[in-house]
């Protein structure tokens, strides 16, 4: 071969093998799975420092926090964001979350609850898991997670880290352990070589660490973002986003008769408190004592977290137990009254905040309309089209 073939053909080759990464997949099929390296740039809402770290850019970071008022203005600032993390981190927590290979038997994701074609929610009214095992509780929506202070329905976890280990370590969810989880990752050269490319100041032979797993996951589900909705742009000062209705909507939503933003707080539409309202449960099934367990404290006897209400309208059924089948039913259920659904044997601290507003109908589909308009996926990830695994996605 000449020099001039030799030094094309050298280009060609440093050219390809920036684009895909083709490894054994590992499985008993003994085919070759062609896997993407991983992605050098942020995603959308995130800004690449000099030192490859991602840092959260977006239209309310010039505003200041202002929510001490109660309500949280128009231009209140977001609360402190979980960021920092490499491009590469939160590429391979993508392929960590879609990937099956994270549950005991290889059979559901994290995506199989959190969906994004369901608000990354998983549209049922209590979610499902391994082994079609029936949870107890919905699966609330990651957007904007990574914003959140307390995680779970009942407030129990207060990292991203912390909660992950929940779901992928309980046997009715996804039915892992920490050493079965090593050993299926470390035993597939595709993801050793992803993770060594993803913690490039660590010996590439080394095996995957349980922490690298756990960072990868919460730098993906931090980058969750979803920060403009029709709400937003009128926020940032096009009032042209929202028609009559939803401005209405919004004006009910802040009024201190309905009350609403003093929980669901703007920007982020929640205080991210816990919160006794006495939400009723399915037909049939006794009273969830929600935080009272983690914390051990009888006054949260039913208190659960107050849910960020950015795209609710894709997460339906709401509450925590799916009890209510549409916006318009779960509104409603603010307006019949202080403690109305609390069974007769049961004493709770209601949250002082639900009281009587006495909407009328008018009112309550104003505030619908409102809500609505807190949708917006633009920002959402693309699945992969093939896993390090050799699995097929599980969602």
């Amino acid at each position: 071969m000449d020099k001039g073939r030799f030094i094309k053909s050298l280009i060609y080759g440093m050219l390809f093998s920036s684009m895909v990464l083709v490894l054994y997949s590992g499985n008993t099929s003994k085919e070759y799975t062609t896997v993407p390296l991983l992605n050098c740039n942020c995603p959308p809402g995130f800004k690449l420092t000099e030192d490859n770290k991602c840092i959260a850019r977006n239209l309310y970071n010039q505003y200041a926090i202002r929510n001490n008022a109660g309500v949280g203005g128009l231009k209140s600032a977001l609360p402190e964001i979980r960021d920092g993390f490499t491009p590469q981190e939160i590429d391979l927590g993508r392929y960590l979350f879609f990937d099956p290979i994270l549950s005991g038997d290889g059979t559901i994701s994290c995506a199989s609850c959190h969906d994004p074609q369901k608000g990354f929610s998983d549209g049922l009214s209590t979610s499902i898991g391994i082994g079609d095992h029936q949870l107890n509780r919905a699966a609330p929506s990651l957007w904007n997670v990574g914003y959140l202070k307390k995680l779970f329905w009942d407030g129990r976890a207060s990292s991203l880290e912390a909660q992950l280990e929940g779901p992928l370590y309980a046997a009715e969810e996804m039915g892992n352990t920490p050493e079965h989880l090593l050993k299926s990752l470390n035993g597939i050269e595709n993801y050793r070589a992803l993770f060594a490319e993803a913690n490039p100041n660590r010996d590439s032979d080394k095996d995957i660490a349980l922490t690298e797993i756990y960072t990868a996951l919460t730098a993906f589900e931090a980058s969750l973002i979803s920060l403009n909705s029709k709400y937003d742009q009128y926020a940032h000062g096009y009032h042209g986003a929202l028609n009559k209705n939803e401005i209405e909507g919004l004006n009910v939503f802040r009024s201190f008769v309905a009350r609403c933003a003093e929980c669901h707080t703007p920007p982020l539409f929640t205080n991210q408190q816990l919160a006794v309202i006495g939400s009723p449960e399915p037909d049939g099934l006794p009273l969830d004592p929600g935080a009272q367990e983690p914390f051990n404290d009888k006054t949260l006897r039913g208190a659960f977290k107050v849910p960020s209400l950015r795209n609710i309208a894709k997460t339906a059924p709401y509450m925590h137990s799916g009890k209510f089948e549409t916006l318009r039913e779960t509104v409603q259920f603010y307006t019949d009254g202080r403690g109305h659904a609390v069974p007769e044997d049961e004493e709770l601290i209601i949250h002082w905040h639900i009281w009587e507003p006495n909407l009328t109908d008018y009112e309550l589909d104003r505030l619908v309309d409102f809500l609505q308009t807190l949708t917006d996926e633009s920002f959402t990830p693309k699945v992969p089209e093939v896993l390090p695994s050799g699995l097929k996605t599980a969602t």
